[in-house]
């Protein structure tokens, strides 16, 4: 039997920090981070069935956020600034994505890629999960703004607008069901939330 690296380098994801070229009060990595958005798209996925009324299947949802940035180990986590800065940096880290991404995919033994092909290659039909993925990602990412904002850093305040006014446009009822019921009270220090 063929040893396999795979989850060697997904053990790894807890040395990838995010926000790289930001003071932070608490540095967050890649699976802490992962974490935080394998809920929220569970929450979001759950809302957009319970709630909204279209059905999607949560726990996809969430297994598919739980490798979302797993890329990453091999790529390192670039920051928002550097990655979008032109059309041209945008495309070649996207290409860069997908070849770490198809590297990791052949790691595995072959008996499983084809089970986890979809979590780490996103494919056409789950493009509704997927949208989910991408909008719990940009929450995750504004509330790790307020809170580093209620801890009394800064640094965040531009980012925080710039992410708050990119959910708020997001065409997704679930998404403002969640900012309105969940997000005012995750500034709250513990004996507020008593």
């Amino acid at each position: 039997m063929t040893v396999s690296h795979f989850f060697a380098y997904l053990a790894r994801m807890k040395f990838i920090r995010r926000w790289g070229l930001m003071h932070n009060t608490y540095p967050e990595n890649i699976q802490e981070h992962s974490l935080r958005v394998a809920t929220i798209a569970h929450a979001l996925a759950l809302i957009r069935s319970r709630v909204v009324g279209d059905h999607v299947n949560p726990e996809r949802v969430a297994a598919l956020a739980l490798y979302h940035d797993v890329s990453e180990v091999l790529t390192g986590d670039l920051p928002t600034p550097v990655k979008y800065f032109n059309p041209e940096i945008k495309s070649a880290y996207q290409a860069i994505e997908k070849v770490a991404q198809q590297k990791l995919l052949d790691m595995l033994p072959e008996s499983l890629r084809a089970d986890y092909r979809p979590f780490l290659l996103a494919e056409e039909g789950d493009r509704t999960h997927w949208e989910l993925v991408k909008a719990a990602d940009r929450l995750a990412a504004y509330i790790k703004c307020l809170e580093e904002i209620a801890a009394g850093n800064r640094e965040f305040s531009k980012a925080e607008k710039a992410l708050r006014a990119s959910v708020e446009a997001l065409p997704l009822p679930e998404v403002r069901y969640f900012i309105e019921t969940f997000v005012p009270s995750l500034t709250l220090t513990l004996d507020e939330l008593g």
